[in-house]
């Protein structure tokens, strides 16, 4: 069996920064615009204040009410996201036949916000009337159940759950799925909604999220600064449709850019601490895959997400992978305002590699005000860099259980 050219044709996203165009996210980005912000909640009596990138939509009028009912907020993010990408792509204008498309899509929880509502009837209300229809709520594939039904889907659902990997792993195993001529076309991305109590205080007894920044709140997430102190967790769902080349040739449409590379690889150290060595596999077999030199590489969206080991750790693997070449690559970390959208992270972060190659233009590290001298490579600070010659960029998606996945895209 030949191997197939992926492209990548639509791109649908419902982010901090945005629920209803990808170009105006992007342009947000460009310019440094933060989403973060501090939220204060109550439960119970129990009163937290979070730093958190929340995504602001409203599904009503979108989504079937029959449907919306049995939709958690993470199925209902996803969902939006799919049809805007399939509308970017030209294929709901045009009565395409989904028939044979596959969704893959990554996820790291699943119905969080229901998890949260089954306990409080539990618990508080001291009631057993949970709704029965709690589990097709929760379960993490509820979101490519929903997405496979809706546009009548009859290829592969697949979902990965691979914490902060979870999407890269998704997208790159649909990418593998058309390269290998096993499909034609997939949604391929990621969803998670986690910015609940409950979901926030585990995240906060780990001790990994950032405290607030003198600046302000959307100023607290600050990867490879010197005074970065922690993540920020955001929510939102990224989907991209992949296609072989002999659907965008038939369809006669311009890609947005060609998926060439996918690596994989797992640390095998710590669940919560990564390893430089687990990272560099993961970037060497991704360029391998492409049949690239780690000079052509230009841009690469980090995972960095703000944490003292992490955003230090992964520049390390970055030199060793691309050595005196790592001086002159374009590195950002997007994270720096949108936040961590955990299992919808790659997705998102991918999407944003994607459309800086589609417009020659590099999204930046906002608040990099006092980089770390042990994170000292070119990190693009504030605001975006013109980069019209940009023809190969690289995206890392590096996970809690030690799970790394990389992507690699070009220019079209």
């Amino acid at each position: 069996m030949g191997q197939c050219r992926v492209f990548v044709t639509g791109i649908g996203l419902v982010s901090p920064h945005g629920c209803d165009d990808a170009n105006q996210i992007f342009d947000k980005l460009y310019c440094g615009k933060s989403a973060i912000d501090l939220v204060c909640t109550e439960t119970l009596g129990i009163k937290r204040s979070s730093l958190v990138a929340p995504a602001n939509f409203d599904p009503v009028g979108k989504i079937p009410k029959t449907q919306l009912l049995l939709m958690d907020r993470v199925s209902q993010m996803a969902l939006l996201a799919a049809n805007q990408a399939l509308e970017n792509a030209q294929l709901l204008s045009n009565n395409t036949k989904l028939a044979s498309t596959g969704i893959y899509l990554g996820c790291g929880l699943g119905g969080s916000q229901t998890i949260e509502n089954v306990y409080h009837t539990l618990f508080v209300k001291k009631s057993c009337a949970v709704r029965p229809a709690s589990v097709p709520l929760i379960m993490p594939n509820a979101s490519a159940g929903h997405i496979s039904m809706y546009h009548k889907l009859g290829g592969p659902s697949q979902t990965y759950s691979v914490a902060c990997a979870s999407s890269s792993i998704a997208i790159g195993e649909a990418f593998r799925a058309i390269r290998d001529g096993y499909l034609g076309r997939v949604i391929a991305g990621g969803t998670e909604a986690m910015l609940n109590f409950g979901s926030m205080a585990s995240w906060d007894a780990l001790t990994v999220l950032a405290k607030e920044h003198p600046e302000g709140a959307y100023a607290s997430c600050r990867p490879f600064s010197k005074d970065r102190n922690g993540l920020v967790l955001g929510e939102g769902a990224a989907m991209l449709i992949l296609e072989s080349e002999a659907l965008v040739t038939a369809r006669n449409i311009q890609p947005l850019a060609e998926i060439i590379g996918y690596g994989a690889s797992s640390d095998s150290h710590n669940l919560t601490q990564p390893a430089a060595e687990g990272q560099v596999r993961a970037m060497r077999l991704a360029l391998v895959d492409a049949k690239l030199d780690p000079t052509a590489i230009g841009y690469i969206n980090a995972h960095a997400t703000g944490t003292q080991a992490g955003d230090k750790i992964e520049i390390e693997a970055i030199k060793l992978v691309f050595a005196e070449h790592a001086k002159r690559i374009a590195i950002s970390s997007t994270k720096s305002m949108h936040g961590h959208l955990l299992g919808a992270a790659g997705a998102l972060e991918f999407a944003i590699t994607v459309m800086a190659l589609q417009k020659g233009k590099i999204p930046p590290t906002a608040h990099l005000s006092q980089p770390d001298p042990d994170c000292a490579l070119d990190c693009i600070p504030h605001v975006g860099r013109l980069s019209p010659t940009l023809k190969y960029a690289l995206s890392n998606s590096f996970a809690f259980g030690g799970s790394n996945a990389v992507l690699i895209a070009q220019r079209v």
